[in-house]
């Protein structure tokens, strides 16, 4: 398998008012990544503090950005300034083309991750403290890319619709 590029993301909500919109945009922002060209894998995790995790390769850097900075992630990136009391991304590359498991996230997250910008971030986040220590990981759904649905017959020309 070729290389991979990683991005792990841990987002702690500071209410839970903000739980019934999260987890609707974290079911579309997931359905979108699974379709997004050069998603390899991905994982869904949570922190025994409380924190959502997601653990995702991608073919390449660009990819990732691709995915990032379209869509529904586009639409929901912000909502989580206010959303969110904590928030911080890592992102790396590694040669092995596997998804990285949940200690090497946390791991790598405690070394290298960095905070994002927060309307109310928490003593712990303005501390820059981006991993909590003594938490834990516990698993959660992978993500496979989705398969892609053939078109449905049709009896139209494919370039301008008209009949065949």
């Amino acid at each position: 398998m070729s290389d991979v590029f990683v991005a792990v993301t841990r987002l702690k909500l500071r209410s839970a008012r903000y739980g019934p919109p999260f987890a609707v945009a974290t079911v579309r922002v997931v359905l979108e990544a699974r379709r997004s060209p050069g998603f390899v894998a991905g994982r869904l995790a949570t922190e025994s503090g409380g924190a959502f995790w997601t653990i995702t390769a991608w073919e390449d850097r660009a990819a990732m950005r691709g995915y990032r900075d379209s869509g529904v992630h586009r639409e929901t990136m912000p909502k989580l300034k206010t959303w969110c009391d904590e928030a911080s991304v890592v992102h790396w590359e590694q040669e092995e083309g596997r998804l990285p498991d949940m200690a090497e996230a946390l791991e790598r997250m405690a070394r290298e991750g960095r905070p994002s910008p927060l309307s109310v971030p928490s003593p712990a986040h303005a501390a820059r403290e981006v991993a909590p220590s003594g938490r834990s990981l516990r698993p959660g759904p992978r993500l496979s890319p989705a398969r892609r649905r053939r078109a449905p017959f049709t009896d139209r020309h494919p370039a301008d619709g008209r009949a065949a």
